[in-house]
C-alpha cells in the first residue's frame, strides 16, 4: 500500500459513515476496509499512517491545535493529526500548508461552538485493528519506522502566549475566543 491507495481508503471510508467529520468512525470503518486487503498490504499501511505523521509533525499546526484543544501535549497532538488523517487527503495537506485554515472548516467550527476537543487516537491504530481483524495476531513490531523532523524555530516560543498565537493565527484565535 502506498500513500495515494492509503488516501483512497481513507475516502472510502469516509464515505461510508454517517458523520465523516467524527474520526472515530472514519477510523473504524478504515480499519474495517484495510482488514480486507491482503496482510502485507495491511502492514505496509502502518508505514504510510507513520509517514503521514511524521510529515504533519510541524510546529505551526501544533500551534493550531493547541489553540483548538486549548492546550496540547504531545500526545495530543498525535491524536489532532489522527484527526485529521481522518478528514482526508485536501484537508489535511491545506492544514499542512496553512494551519489557520482550518478556521473555515465546517467541523472546526462546530466543534468549536460546541467546546468538543478535535482528536482521534483510533486513527493511529487502524492498521494495528486491522491487522489482528485479519489474523488475530498483533502487527509485526517492525512494522514501521517514524523519525519527526526538527521543529520550526521560529515557532520555539511558549504557546501559551495567546499575543503571539493570536498574530500568528489570527482566524482560529478569533473563533476560539468567541
Amino acid at each position: 500500500m502506498d500513500t495515494q491507495q492509503f488516501w483512497k481508503l481513507i475516502e472510502e471510508a469516509r464515505s461510508q459513515v454517517p458523520v465523516p467529520d467524527n474520526g472515530e468512525a472514519v477510523a473504524h470503518q478504515a480499519a474495517v476496509l484495510l482488514a480486507l486487503r491482503p496482510v502485507p498490504e495491511i502492514v505496509t499501511a502502518q508505514q504510510v499512517l507513520w509517514g503521514l505523521m511524521a510529515d504533519s509533525y510541524r510546529a505551526p499546526l501544533w500551534g493550531a491545535a493547541y489553540v483548538i484543544n486549548g492546550g496540547c501535549s504531545d500526545d495530543g497532538f498525535d491524536y489532532f493529526r489522527g484527526w485529521l488523517i481522518t478528514q482526508g487527503r485536501v484537508t489535511f495537506e491545506r492544514a499542512i500548508a496553512d494551519p489557520d485554515a482550518l478556521a473555515e472548516l465546517p467541523a472546526v467550527r462546530a466543534f468549536a461552538g460546541d467546546g468538543i476537543d478535535i482528536e482521534c487516537e483510533e486513527a493511529l491504530s487502524i492498521a494495528w485493528d486491522a491487522h489482528r481483524t485479519a489474523t488475530g495476531e498483533d502487527l509485526p513490531s517492525d512494522a514501521f519506522s517514524i523519525r519527526y523532523p526538527d521543529l520550526d524555530p521560529d515557532w520555539s516560543f511558549d504557546f501559551d502566549d495567546g499575543d503571539e498565537l493570536s498574530r500568528r493565527l489570527p482566524r482560529l484565535s478569533a473563533l476560539y475566543s468567541e
